[in-house]
C-alpha cells in the first residue's frame, strides 16, 4: 500500500527541477506525505488515501509548469485554489470529482495548520460545487424478496440436483466433449460458490452494511446468538447492527462452505496467494478475504441471471434497506444509527426515496393520476 501511495504522489521529472530547487515546495511535498501517513494512522479507508494522494498530486503538479517558481505553502492562497478549481472546470471534469479534490485540499491544509505549518487554511472558504441531489433508485420490497428468494430457489434446487455421469468423461473424449465438461464444471463451481454468494448478499440487505463493512467481517464481529453484527464503519467507528432469519440460514448455510475453502488445496497455494485468512468471514476460492470488487462482479452476475432490469450494485442492497425500514413507518434516526451516518441530513434523502415511490403507486393506481 505504501509503495502504491508513493507511485500516486510521484513528481514527474519536469517537476523535480522546481520542487528541488525550493524549499518551500519541497516542504509542502513532504507535508503532504506526512499528512498521508497520518491518514494511515488514523486508519482511514485506503481509497480515501489513494485518491487524497491522486488529488494533492495533480495539485503540486498544477502549481509547477514548466519555467515557473512554484509557490512555497506559505503562499499558497485562496486565489490559486479558486483558480485550480477553475482549471479542473475547463478539464471537464464532474463536479463529484472537483468537489472530492477541495476536500483533499481542506483536509491537508486543516493539517498543515493543526501542525503549525500555517497559519490558517487557505481552502476553507473556497466553495465546494454544487452538486445535483440524487435520489437513490431501488428496487421495490417485492422485488428484492423475489431477487433474494430466487437465489435461495436455486440453492435448493443446486444443493439436491445428481451429479452428471459424463463428468466422468472418457480421457479421450472428443475436444467438444471435453469444451462441454469444463461448462459443467465452471456451472458445477457456480452452484458451490451460491452459498457464500447468497449469504453475502442477504448480509447486506438484511443488516445495510456498505461492501467495505462486509468484506470486513471477521467472525468475532458475528453474534449467532443474538443475530447481531459488530460493523467497523468510515473512520473506523463502531456500530451494532442485527440481522434477521433469511440471513441467519444464509450464513448457516455458507459455513461448510467456508470451511472447505480454508483447507481446500493448501498444498498447492502458492507464495504469491499467501496464508488463508481464517478470521475473515466470506472468501474466495484461495481462502483469502473476498474484495469489494469481487462482490461489485457477484452482484452484477445474479442480476443478469435474475434478469432484472435494473442498475443494482452492492450499495443498492443498503439504499433498499433504508428505503424499506422507512417505508415501514421505522424512524428516521433509528434508520441513522443502523446505517452508521454521522449526519441525519445523509439519512433524509431516504425520504425522498420513499415519495417517489409512493408517487409511482399513486401514478399507476389512481384513476385520476
Amino acid at each position: 500500500m505504501q509503495g502504491n501511495l508513493a507511485q500516486s504522489f510521484r513528481v514527474e521529472p519536469r517537476m523535480a527541477r522546481h520542487s528541488v530547487s525550493d524549499s518551500g515546495a519541497l516542504l509542502m511535498k513532504q507535508s503532504a506525505e506526512k499528512y498521508l501517513h497520518f491518514l494511515r494512522v488514523k486508519n482511514s479507508s485506503p481509497h480515501t488515501i489513494l485518491n487524497y494522494g491522486k488529488d494533492l498530486s495533480q495539485f503540486l503538479e498544477y502549481l509547477s509548469p514548466p519555467g515557473a517558481r512554484p509557490p512555497a505553502l506559505n503562499e499558497i492562497t485562496h486565489a490559486i485554489i479558486r483558480e485550480f478549481v477553475a482549471h479542473l472546470h475547463d478539464q471537464g471534469l464532474e463536479k463529484s470529482s472537483i468537489a472530492r479534490k477541495l476536500a483533499a485540499l481542506r483536509s491537508f491544509f486543516k493539517y498543515c495548520v493543526r501542525e503549525g505549518l500555517l497559519a490558517e487554511n487557505p481552502a476553507r472558504l473556497v466553495p465546494t460545487p454544487k452538486l445535483p441531489k440524487r435520489i437513490p433508485s431501488v428496487l421495490s420490497a417485492e422485488e428484492m424478496n423475489g431477487f433474494l428468494n430466487g437465489l435461495g430457489e436455486m440453492g435448493a434446487a443446486a444443493q439436491g440436483a445428481p451429479e452428471n455421469a459424463r463428468a466422468q468423461a472418457d480421457r479421450t473424449a472428443s475436444p467438444q466433449v471435453v469444451a462441454e465438461g469444463a461448462k459443467r464444471s465452471s456451472r458445477k463451481s457456480d452452484r458451490i460458490y451460491l452459498r457464500r454468494d447468497r449469504a453475502l448478499l442477504e448480509l447486506l440487505y438484511a443488516a445495510g452494511l456498505r461492501v467495505s463493512e462486509l468484506t470486513g467481517l471477521n467472525l468475532i464481529d458475528i453474534d449467532q446468538k443474538e443475530r447481531v453484527l459488530r460493523v467497523r464503519g468510515k473512520g473506523d467507528k463502531e456500530r451494532i447492527v442485527p440481522y434477521g432469519s433469511k440471513a441467519q440460514e444464509a450464513l448457516e448455510n455458507y459455513w461448510s462452505l467456508r470451511d472447505e475453502l480454508l483447507t481446500q488445496k493448501s498444498a498447492s497455494r502458492g507464495k504469491r496467494q499467501g496464508a488463508p485468512h481464517t478470521q475473515a468471514v466470506f472468501l474466495n476460492y484461495a481462502g483469502r478475504r473476498l474484495t469489494q470488487r469481487s462482490v461489485g462482479r457477484l452482484v452484477k452476475k445474479y442480476v443478469r441471471m435474475a434478469n432484472i432490469d435494473s442498475d443494482l450494485h452492492p450499495h443498492s442492497l443498503r439504499h433498499a434497506f433504508a428505503t424499506h425500514l422507512l417505508a415501514d413507518g421505522a424512524d428516521l434516526r433509528a434508520i441513522q444509527e443502523l446505517l452508521g451516518h454521522q449526519s441525519l441530513s445523509t439519512t433524509q434523502k431516504y425520504t425522498h426515496a420513499s415519495i417517489r415511490q409512493l408517487m409511482d403507486i399513486y401514478d399507476k393506481a389512481h384513476p385520476h393520476a
